[in-house]
């Protein structure tokens, strides 16, 4: 067969064609080739895009992993690569259960959780497969970190924030890997971040949940309606919001309904400290000023529709912690997660001419804005209309959690100053205990049968 490779090489052009052909034409994905042969997933992708070159003896066992008689003459004509990237799309939709029609994406009308967490399955799977290399060996310091259910006794509970701001540390390991459990995917975040572990200091510092802030969306409805600011107050005070990407607990402590705790301690007073200490007088890095920023305000939105955590969600002065507000349209990108997204990121990348990106020069590295400028850019070459493609119809239901119980009027510059609403992590956990936590241990005992192992993603 290696003679054979070798004459055919000049109409092959490359093997990255060899490659990508051999696979679509035996129906398999980037991550089922990489699985079956053994090597990571992303060495694929770089293979078929041309930016890395197999070996002979590796690019035969991929072709042999397939078992696919291989058309080496390439007798066929090509196909137009914009034709084939646009089925792929729509493949790619349908696997997931959507339907592509009139190039719109249509959800299912469907509201049950278990369908939505089937809508999110591939992405979190891929996001899953991406992170092997970093977490796979590093797994087993992971799951120590977890509590075993028969050792938590509730009265002992003591949370505490760490914040994760070494990206190489243990902790942001942890924090990644903990986040890769979740059954929506979880993004990095944009702009701005605050990452902070909630360890249990009452039991050895296990690992009760995550807190993810970051940058909001810069538009919103429901929020900027409830709010009431003018475009130029947003423009002056969005500096004063993050949103809430990532509020999650995890077991055995989830039992415990410690999903409220995350919820509740993104109000706490070391929250705002710890913006106040990394934003509060940060230049920004467009306007080139110092926005003289305060944590006014956190949002965040449910991850399947309709919220059962932040609903009647109280604080210790018997406040509202999260004011529901509206439901967002169900727009976004988490349906183009995966290999897809990396072959639209080499299209637009091709189709767009340097230096015509929406990225401004003071950002750095990078060759587009965000996910949302990659997508828009390659579904407008592939002749596809990109806000239809984006509106995946998946609505969430948008959350405002104030720390001022003047929020909105210091927002829109009616007020001139704020009136402080938050409490620290220690009373915020007491209360939680108190009114949740007691009351579910009684009542339950699946908590204490958690063994960490059973949370294993690699090994």
């Amino acid at each position: 067969m290696t003679d054979a490779l070798s004459a055919a090489a000049p109409r092959l052009k490359s093997s990255a064609a060899l490659l990508r052909r051999s696979r679509e034409n035996a129906g398999w994905s980037q991550t089922q080739l990489a699985r079956a042969a053994g090597v990571p997933q992303s060495s694929v992708s770089d293979y078929e895009r041309g930016k890395r070159v197999p070996g002979g003896d590796l690019l035969l066992r991929l072709l042999d992993t397939m078992d696919t008689a291989v058309d080496l003459s390439l007798a066929d004509p090509p196909q137009d690569p914009v034709d084939v990237l646009r089925e792929r799309v729509f493949v790619h939709l349908r696997d997931q259960g959507f339907h592509v029609k009139d190039g719109a994406v249509l959800a299912p009308v469907q509201t049950d959780k278990d369908h939505l967490r089937r809508l999110h399955a591939e992405a979190v799977a891929f996001n899953r497969e991406r992170a092997r290399k970093a977490l796979a060996k590093q797994e087993h310091r992971l799951v120590a970190r977890l509590a075993h259910g028969d050792e938590i006794d509730p009265q002992r509970i003591r949370p505490a924030l760490v914040l994760v701001d070494d990206f190489r540390s243990l902790d942001a390991l942890m924090w990644r890997w903990c986040a890769l459990h979740w059954s929506v995917p979880v993004s990095s975040g944009y702009g701005r971040r605050l990452r902070f572990l909630v360890v249990d200091e009452g039991h050895d510092h296990r690992v009760i949940g995550l807190i993810g802030l970051a940058d909001p969306v810069y538009a919103l409805r429901a929020r900027d309606t409830a709010i009431g600011w003018s475009p130029q107050q947003r423009r002056e005070r969005l500096a004063c919001v993050m949103d809430a990407f990532v509020l999650g607990a995890v077991p055995p402590y989830s039992q415990l309904l410690a999903g409220k705790l995350m919820a509740l301690l993104t109000t706490s007073q070391e929250v705002r400290d710890a913006f106040a200490d990394r934003y509060g007088h940060k230049t920004t890095r467009i306007a080139q000023r110092d926005p003289d920023a305060q944590l006014a305000l956190v949002t965040t939105a449910s991850a399947l529709g309709r919220s059962s955590v932040y609903n009647r969600l109280h604080t210790p002065s018997r406040r509202l912690a999260f004011q529901p507000v509206g439901y967002t349209v169900g727009s976004g990108d988490f349906h183009f997660s995966g290999e897809i997204y990396d072959d639209l990121v080499a299209f637009a990348a091709a189709h767009t001419p340097e230096g015509h990106t929406n990225r401004h020069v003071r950002w750095g590295g990078g060759a587009f804005r965000n996910r949302r400028e990659v997508l828009g850019r390659a579904f407008e070459a592939l002749g596809l209309n990109p806000k239809k493609m984006r509106l995946h119809g998946v609505r969430r239901q948008l959350f405002l959690a104030p720390l001022a119980t003047n929020y909105d009027r210091w927002l829109s510059r009616r007020d001139d100053r704020l009136d402080w609403d938050t409490c620290p992590v220690a009373e915020l956990g007491q209360w939680w205990k108190h009114r949740w936590a007691f009351a579910r241990a009684a009542t339950t005992t699946q908590w204490r049968s958690f063994e960490p192992s059973s949370w294993r993603l690699y090994t």
